[in-house]
This record gives structure tokens, sequence and C-alpha cells, in this order.
């Protein structure tokens, strides 16, 4: 049977002659099973933080500072503490426990005491009996501030004096692989900026918190990785890990890391200062100044390649904005060096790479991290050689992609399936979209829409080309880890594992999982909180492969034990019976019956772990095997611009993905199409921006978001499923590396209909511009 991947992404397969046709499965791995929270999204009873109650509820505020840089004479907490229903005003001095906490580095305090180090920093938060009045009881909060000079240069982190008692630079990685001294024959040069893009979940941050009565705190959140947050929140509350629970509520949509610790942290200290259960469910503004964003980047690149377009060198200096704290900057920065060269074979390279603090809003783990930004810049420099070379641009990559058995510049074998020739060859291939109709009806096709575009003469087309990869799961030493244990009863299987689901699609894997192992149809997956073993957070395609290779585990158990009686009554081992759509059969046809019937009476379980094989930190020159597996994309797109007012229209995005395994069709375009559509909006519309450290405009006016005019139809080409043999199912997570390709794509593209160098991201109106005299 030959597999074809259609323009939805699904596999059709064409049996061959006299071969019987079976009806297809309507469960299991393959099958395009409904999200397991649909039902509960579309009656409105999925359990979203925000809609949280509690008997005797208090409602919390939190203060937030108004400057980027300033040094607290002092803090009066008198008028807010008097005033009518005011139950509770906590600061820095209630902190009981470690007042600093961090994901990576414990460097950023749960309130400011001495310092302020970014705009919407907490100071100190109020519990009230209606949220009005903490909200007042917040504002009246007087902060006596000296204002500081902040520093938001990052090239001015180095020179500036410390912003923190550990420093101004997070990480400094020196990449060094080849002899330095090699040249050339044609060398590229350029310099690129990246954007703040924010996460923008649907819904703003929102907790609960309930006090115990053993004196510890349950917090009711939309957690990405409950345990860390169990972790930190103990400590900072000054408790055992067990006297604190996390409770995760429906996660409305997440791009990782998302919730913010700043506002989880104050909800404990305040449910345990007043016994009452608090809530705060975060205004959009609070959201946006709080949590962490994608990290701003310049990017020095010098590509040096031989007169037929063979890259012979690149060098490259990276400089990561961390914001305020160090968050996961350390780990961002080791992608970015180690990616900084894309999926193409390069014998000699050199990247210096930083992240530095800085009194910006803080930056951390977003989707793609690292890779995103890099990919943006070495795609801008394989342009520029292909137009001094005068090589077609997608012949020069062409010349230069990696393949499996090539080195990453760490120094590290690429092991897994690494089709990037075949990724680039589909996307180059497909037919183009039509061109503008020369209709007045078509009008608002064109760049800025009906009445939006100058003159339709001005309009050119332009087509661009980008290649991307990611690394899965942790790096550098993570211990990548999950536990799943499941349970059958009677016809009904149960999955506990706390995986969260964030939109990425674990939950419906984990029912298919266990409806392919075990052919039982009803699967349902467990509430999540930190009574169960841990399962590490939700970024990276972790719980795809890591996750789902636990339920998979427990799930065969589970099978042996179901099959063990059967096979025992006939004389043979557990190999010789199948399951398949709800029924047991043996080899040779003499045993057949369901699985129901077999488990009648019976309560089996099992538990297992799935942990991967273990990675490496890079060493002092950049060298090592850091990461578990790679995933690539190719994507060509196709854009409009209107070359005399700069405004840009993506007309077509064509992509072509290395998938490994398709698990659930209809689940994993809907991963790539939403990564097209983020990548889009951090190449034309999103960036937080700032003056002098001072967020602007931090809602959802200020911040544009692609909406469905800004994304056109995606064509999804080919998916290559070549399994990686070391993943569960051979499967490779989809939904980070369309997010790096895209947006390098569009600027390609970009580029091809102005000649403009289009060096920044995102692309503003007046890099698009051309004189047209």
């Amino acid at each position: 049977m030959t597999g074809i991947a259609d323009g939805g992404g699904a596999v059709t397969a064409t049996p061959a002659a006299g071969t019987p046709i079976q009806p297809p499965s309507t469960m299991g791995l393959g099958v395009s099973l409904p999200p397991a929270d649909s039902a509960a999204k579309t009656t409105g009873t999925f359990p979203y933080a925000a809609d949280l109650w509690a008997e005797g509820l208090l409602w919390a505020a939190v203060l937030r500072s108004p400057h980027p840089h300033a040094r607290i004479v002092s803090i009066d907490t008198t008028q807010a503490v008097e005033m009518p229903g005011v139950r509770a005003v906590v600061t820095h001095a209630d902190v009981p426990g470690d007042a600093s906490h961090g994901r990576r580095v414990a460097d950023r305090p749960v309130f400011a005491k001495d310092l302020v180090r970014h705009h919407g920093e907490p100071i100190a938060a109020v519990a009230a009996d209606h949220p009005d009045t903490a909200r007042l009881a917040a504002a009246a909060i007087a902060v006596e501030y000296e204002v500081l000079e902040p520093v938001t240069d990052p090239e001015q982190a180095f020179s500036a004096e410390p912003l923190h008692p550990d420093g101004n630079l997070v990480r400094h990685i020196p990449l060094s692989f080849g002899d330095p001294d090699v040249v050339g024959e044609v060398i590229a040069e350029g310099l690129y900026r990246i954007g703040r893009q924010d996460p923008a979940p649907i819904g703003a941050e929102a907790g609960l918190a309930v006090p115990r009565p053993d004196g510890g705190v349950e917090i009711y959140t939309a957690s990405t990785d409950p345990h860390a947050d169990r972790d930190l929140a103990a400590a900072c509350f000054g408790l055992e890990p067990e006297r604190v629970k996390v409770v995760v509520t429906g996660v409305p949509g997440a791009m990782g890391e998302r919730e913010d610790p700043g506002m989880q942290l104050p909800l404990g200290l305040l449910a345990l200062r007043t016994g009452h259960p608090v809530k705060l469910a975060a205004t959009r503004e609070e959201s946006f100044l709080g949590h962490a964003h994608r990290h701003p980047t310049l990017l020095r690149y010098r590509h040096h390649a031989d007169a037929q377009g063979k890259l012979v060198k690149v060098e490259a200096q990276i400089l990561l904005d961390a914001g305020a704290y160090a968050d996961s900057s350390g780990d961002t920065l080791a992608a970015a060096v180690s990616f900084a060269c894309g999926p193409y074979v390069v014998p000699h390279a050199f990247i210096e790479g930083w992240a530095v603090r800085t009194n910006n809003p803080p930056s951390g783990h977003v989707r793609g991290e690292g890779a995103m930004q890099v990919c943006a810049a070495y795609e801008g420099q394989m342009d520029k050689l292909a137009a001094k070379l005068g090589i077609d641009p997608v012949e020069i990559r062409m010349r230069n992609v990696m393949a499996t058995g090539d080195l990453l510049p760490t120094g590290q074998t690429v092991t897994c399936p690494a089709p990037v020739a075949e990724l680039l060859q589909a996307v180059r291939d497909a037919p183009l979209p039509a061109l503008p109709k020369d209709d007045p009806e078509e009008e608002w096709l064109l760049p800025g829409g009906l009445e939006g575009a100058g003159d339709p003469a001005a309009v050119r087309r332009g087509v661009g080309y980008a290649l991307g990869m990611v690394h899965m799961l942790g790096a550098e030493g993570a211990d990548e880890v999950s536990t799943a244990t499941v349970k059958v009863t009677g016809p009904v299987a149960t999955v506990i594992c706390a995986a969260v689901e964030t939109g990425q699609g674990f939950a419906t894997l984990a029912r298919q999982i266990v409806q392919d192992v075990l052919g039982i149809e009803e699967v349902h997956i467990a509430p999540i909180d930190t009574d169960q073993p841990p399962a590490g957070p939700a970024s990276r395609g972790r719980h795809t492969w890591v996750s789902g290779g636990a339920v998979e585990r427990a799930a065969k158990m589970v099978r042996t034990q179901l099959l063990q009686p059967l096979a025992h009554t006939f004389g043979m081992s557990t190999e010789l019976l199948s399951i398949a759509d709800g029924k047991i059969t043996s080899y040779d046809g003499v045993l057949s019956t369901t699985v129901e019937e077999a488990l009648e009476g019976k309560e089996l379980w099992a538990t297992a772990q799935c942990r991967p094989h273990p990675t490496e930190p890079l060493d002092e020159t950049g060298q090592g095997d850091a990461f578990v597996g790679l995933a690539y994309c190719a994507v060509r797109a196709v854009v409009d611009v209107d070359i005399e007012i700069g405004a840009v229209r993506v007309v077509d995005m064509t992509v072509a993905q290395d998938v490994g395994r398709i698990l659930n069709p209809r689940q994993l375009r809907a991963r790539i199409e939403a990564g097209v559509a983020q990548g889009i909006g951090a190449a034309l519309t999103e960036n937080l921006r700032t003056s002098r450290g001072v967020v602007r405009h931090p809602d959802l006016t200020g911040y544009a978001l692609p909406t469905a005019l800004d994304v056109p139809d995606i064509r999804i080409v080919k998916l290559v499923e070549e399994r990686d043999v070391v993943a569960p199912f051979g499967a490779k997570p989809v939904s980070a590396v369309p997010v790096v390709t895209s947006p390098a794509a569009v600027a390609a593209a970009v580029r091809a209909a102005t000649g403009r160098p289009v060096n920044r991201l995102p692309i503003r109106p007046q890099a698009a511009v051309v004189n047209r005299t």
C-alpha cells in the first residue's frame, strides 16, 4: 500500500488489486479522534480558573511598579489595611520562605524589596471582600520611589552597573567548530533584529488558593507544569511540598510555561494569611506585564561560501535580552547558538552568544525559543548569498541541506531522520497561487484591504523560502521523565498522568494510545494535581514523546495482564494474540473473543515511566550531545506588497514537515496551521513595544494579533512519515517548527517582492517601501 499525504495533511492509501477493503477504524492511533475537551468547551462546562468559586471567597489584587527601574524608599500599607472590607495586605516582609524564585535560576523576588527591575513588577498584594475593594486598596498603598535610569539596550548591559546581585550576564556560550582561519570566496554579512512576541493566551492568568486544615494550601490554576509550580510555592511559603497542592484547571491555551508565578505566589500567601479562599483574575494588562515573552534578539552574521554556493564557514554573534530576570534564558541561548547555522552542513562555525539582564519586561519560554530568532537571520543570509552568486534561492539551499549522519556545529551527530531536501523540494514543486484578478470585486484582496491600498499598480508579488529546525524535549542533561497509570474496570479505561492538556492534544492522544493497545473505546483522562507523580512541563513536544510513551508502556503492561489467562488456557504465548477493534484473536484463528468479555469482572492496572536517552551540557566551546531529537520544516510564503505604503498581505503559505508518524491527522493539521499563524504574527504584527522600559499599550488593541483576514489558507503539501526509532510510536512533535520557519519565509518573500534587505521582525511598513522613481 502506498501512502500519500494530501493537502489536508491526512494520509490516504490505495489497496493492491485483490486486497479486501477493510472498514476504517474509528478509534486508536492514526484516526482523527475529536479533541477530548471539545464537548466541555462547546457546552460551557470547561473548568476555567476564572470561573472557580468557593465559600467565603476573598478577592485579590496586586500592586505593580509603574517604573522599569527604581529604588524603593518606603512602602506604607496603613491606608490600605484600614479600608473597610480589606482582610490582608502582604509585601516582601510577609514572605515566610524563599523570597526569590525562578524556573531555572532563583533570582526573581516574590515582591520587590529594595529595587524595582521592570515595569509591572509586583510590590504588594491585597485580599478583600470584593474585587473593587481589593483594587482600590492596592492603589492606596503608598510607595515612595527613587527613579533610576533604566538599562534597556542589551548592548549597554555589558558596561552598565549591575542590575542584580548576580550581575547582568546570564550566560555566555562561545561555540567553536572547525578552523577559524578558513575564508570563503564569497562573503555575506548581515545585522538582524527580532522583536518581543507575547504568547497572548486566549484566557489571561487566573487562580484560586484555598487554605487547608493542616496549615497547607491548595492552588487551583491553569498550570502547565504543576509540580514545578508546587515546589516554587512550597519554598516561598516555607512549607513542605506535601502541604502544598496544585490542581490544574482547564487551560484555555498555552505556548509553553505561560503562567505568571508572580500571581500564584501572592494568592497562596493571602490564603494562608487570611484563612479564606482567595481568587485573582488578572486583567489583560497585568497578564502582559507579568508573564514571560519571546526574547528580543540582536544577531550579527557573516556567511562564507565557495563559488558554487557551498557553505564554508558561519560566524555569528547572538545577543538575547533576558529582561529583568534569568528565567529560562540560558536554555534559549543554548538553542539559538546550537541552531545558528540552520539545517545546513557547515564545516566551520564560530558562534558567540550572550543572554543579559536589562530593565525590560521579562523574557522566557515561548514556542520555538531561540530557534525562531536565528532562523530569520540565517535564512536572510542564504538569500544574500544567492543574490551575490546569482543562484536561485532554492538551489543554494539544496546544495547545503543537512541529512541524517551530518554533524551539528555542537559536534553532535544527527541520528534521527532529517529529510530536509525532500521537504524543500515539496514546497518548491507545489503549484503557485493565481495572480490577483483584474476585477474591482477583488480589491479587498490587495494589501491593506478595500480602500486601504494605494495604486493597485504598486503591488508586487514575492515568493520566499525558509528551512527551520527545533529540538524536542529538554536539553543539556535535563532529566526528561514522565509517569502514567492505566486502570481498566470492565469496559472503561482511565489514564492517570500529570501531563497537562494545553491545546497540543495530549488528552486525545492518551485516549488513542489506550484504544490502540487495549481495544477499549471508552477511555477517561483523570483530573490533574500534584498528588500524582510528575510528568514535567508541557513544552517542546514533551508530552507526545515522554508522557505518551509512559501511557503506552502502562497500557502494554495491562494488555499482558489481560491476555495471560487466555494464552495460558490455549497453551500459547501472549505474543500470539492480537487486539484490534475491540476483539482478541489468536494467530491461527482458534481463539476469538471480545475485550469486553475478557475483562468481565476484572480490574487491571499498571504504572510505567518513560525516560528518553540522556543528553549532556554544552562544554566551554559549545560542544556536546545536548539534544534528544530534532524536527524539520520547509515553508514557502507568497506575499503581495504595496511598495508605496509598505502594506503586506500573505497570499499563501505552503508547508512540508517532518512528522515521524501521523497519530491524529486532523489534530496534526490543526497544530501546524496554528504554528504558521503564530509565525505570521511574529513576521508582520506582533511586537510588545516599550518606551524606556515601560510597556506601551499592554492590551489587545495595542498588541496586534493576526486575524482570520491576515492568515491565508495553509497548504500542507507533504508530511514525511519516516519514524524516529528512539521515539515512542516514531512520532515527532509538530507545533514548534512551523512557528520557527514561517517568519523567515514571509521575510524572504517580502525581500523578493521589494528588493529591500528586510532584516527586522516584525516587518515595519517602511522596510517594504520602494522608491518607484
